[in-house]
C-alpha cells in the first residue's frame, strides 16, 4: 500500500512549526525520524492530513555534558547517542538501550524524541528515561516551556502528557550516584524485532555494600512503561547477594500487567519480565560499587 495523500511542510525553526501545528490543529502530525509513523502511513494506520517535518528545526539535536546531568535534544539520533563517549561514560544504562533498538539503519535515523514522544509500551528508551528519573522538556505555541517528570509524561493508558501544539525539545538525564551499576534486558522472537518485554535497573551501594539506591522500570509490563517500586522497596536497605535479588524480583510478577497480544500472553511476558528483571539486576549490582 501507499500512504493517504498529505501536505509536507518543513520549518526551519521551533516557531515556524508552533505556527504549523497551531493552523491545522489535529490534522498535523509531527515526523522527525520516522521509523515509526511512515509504516504507519504506508499501512495507511495513520492518515494524517499535514506532516510537520521537524528535521530542518535548528538547536533541536545534540548531546550537552553539564555538572550533574547529559541533555540530549529530541532530534539526536539514537545512533548517536550509542556512540557517545560522554552517554557511555555518564550514562552507561542509555548508551546499552540505544544500541539494542532495532537495525544501525534504524538508529541511524530513529530519534530520541520520537521514540519518548510515541511511548510505545516495547521500546526501550521510555523505561530508561524512567530508570534514570529523566526530565522532558515541551515547548508550547509561543514558545512556553515546561517541564515533565518521565514518570509523569507516559499516562497509564498508553498515551502521553504532551498538549496540543507542543514540541518534546530536549531530555534532561541525571548521572545517577557515584559507584552506580546498571543493567538492561529484553526479550524478543528475532533480533532486533520489539521486544516482548525488558528491564532497565540503575543499583548503588552502601558503605558496607548493601543497597543504597535502586531504580527499576520495565517495558512490555503494561501499556505503557513503568516503575516497579515495590521491587526497588525490597532491595533498598538490603544485600545485594543472589538470593535478595531473586527474592525483589520475584515481586515484579503483582507489579506488572502485561498485555497478551498474538506474539506472547500475559502469563508469559509476566514470567519473562521476573526473569529479565532478576538479570538485569544481578548485572546492576555486579556493576556497583560501594561509596564511602
Amino acid at each position: 500500500m501507499k500512504a493517504a495523500p498529505f501536505d509536507h511542510h518543513a520549518p526551519t525553526s521551533l516557531a515556524e512549526a508552533h505556527d504549523l501545528l497551531a493552523r491545522h490543529g489535529p490534522d498535523a502530525t509531527l515526523i522527525a525520524g520516522g521509523q515509526s509513523l511512515v509504516p504507519l502511513l504506508a499501512l495507511r494506520l495513520a492518515r494524517p492530513r499535514v506532516l510537520v517535518d521537524l528535521n530542518g528545526v535548528a538547536g533541536l539535536a545534540g548531546i550537552r555534558d553539564e555538572p550533574d546531568a547529559v541533555t540530549v535534544g529530541a532530534l539526536t539520533r539514537q545512533r548517536a547517542v550509542e556512540r557517545s563517549p560522554v552517554v557511555a561514560a555518564r550514562l552507561p544504562l542509555l548508551a546499552e538501550a540505544a544500541g539494542r533498538i532495532g537495525h544501525p539503519q534504524v538508529r541511524n535515523r530513529g530519534t530520541v524524541g520520537g521514540s519518548l514522544a510515541l511511548g510505545h509500551p516495547a521500546a526501550e528508551l521510555p523505561a530508561v528515561a524512567l530508570a534514570l528519573d529523566a526530565t522532558l522538556v515541551l515547548a508550547g505555541i509561543g514558545g512556553v516551556e515546561r517541564e515533565v517528570a518521565a514518570g509523569d509524561f507516559h499516562t497509564a493508558t498508553g498515551g502521553t502528557a504532551l498538549r496540543a501544539g507542543e514540541v518534546l525539545t530536549r531530555v534532561r538525564f541525571p548521572v545517577p550516584p557515584a559507584g552506580a551499576g546498571h543493567g538492561f534486558h529484553e526479550l524478543g522472537r528475532r533480533a532486533r524485532d520489539f521486544a516482548l518485554a525488558g528491564a532497565a535497573v540503575v543499583l548503588g551501594r552502601s558503605g558496607d555494600g548493601g543497597c543504597a539506591y535502586a531504580r527499576v522500570a520495565v517495558l512490555g509490563g503494561g501499556p505503557a512503561p513503568r516503575r516497579l517500586p515495590g521491587v526497588e522497596r525490597a532491595l533498598r536497605g538490603g544485600p545485594l547477594d543472589a538470593e535478595a535479588i531473586a527474592e525483589a524480583a520475584a515481586g515484579a510478577a503483582a507489579e506488572v500487567e502485561p498485555v497478551g497480544d498474538v506474539q506472547a500472553d500475559t502469563g508469559y511476558r509476566r514470567a519473562v519480565l521476573v526473569t529479565l528483571v532478576r538479570r538485569a539486576l544481578s548485572d546492576a549490582a555486579r556493576r556497583a560499587r560501594p561509596t564511602h
